[in-house]
């Protein structure tokens, strides 16, 4: 069951389109709630670079003007499918497209206003960031 040795740091993506709505996905990874794309970052991968190749990966959107939000850590969430440790490191970006092409890893997605999200069941790291979005409070 416990595969891991270290806490893996990933990124998630909060990605804007030019209306100014977020891209949420649904994945079976987090039953039952929204969540952004994101993933692991790579062995000799910037952080950066991992916010552009998994926004590209999981929904086909080229993105840019990315800022840092916040990180957060996630520590054996039994919202999350299997237990991991995983530290975020989360970023908002924009994106020219609403053409979403997403692989396997999600099965819905929607374009919504930020203040529209909270209503939504997300997974609580999600909601923590849109409510840092929502506030203005980046970092």
């Amino acid at each position: 069951m416990m595969d891991q040795v270290f806490p893996e740091p990933t990124v998630g993506v909060f990605v804007f389109n030019p209306a100014g709505e977020i891209l949420l996905l649904k994945s079976h990874k987090w039953p039952g709630k929204y969540v952004v794309p994101g993933g692991h970052v790579e062995l000799g991968e910037r952080i950066e670079e991992a916010v552009v190749r998994e926004a590209k990966e999981e929904t086909g959107l080229d993105v840019y003007d990315l800022k840092f939000v916040l990180f957060q850590q996630c520590i054996y969430d039994p919202a999350f499918w299997k237990p991991r440790h995983f530290i975020f490191f989360e970023y908002a970006c924009r994106t020219d497209s609403l053409e979403v092409r997403l692989n396997h890893e999600a099965q819905e997605h929607l374009w919504v206003r930020l203040e529209a999200a909270l209503h939504l069941p997300l997974d609580s790291y999600t909601r923590t960031v849109i409510e840092k979005l929502i506030a203005g409070d980046l970092s």
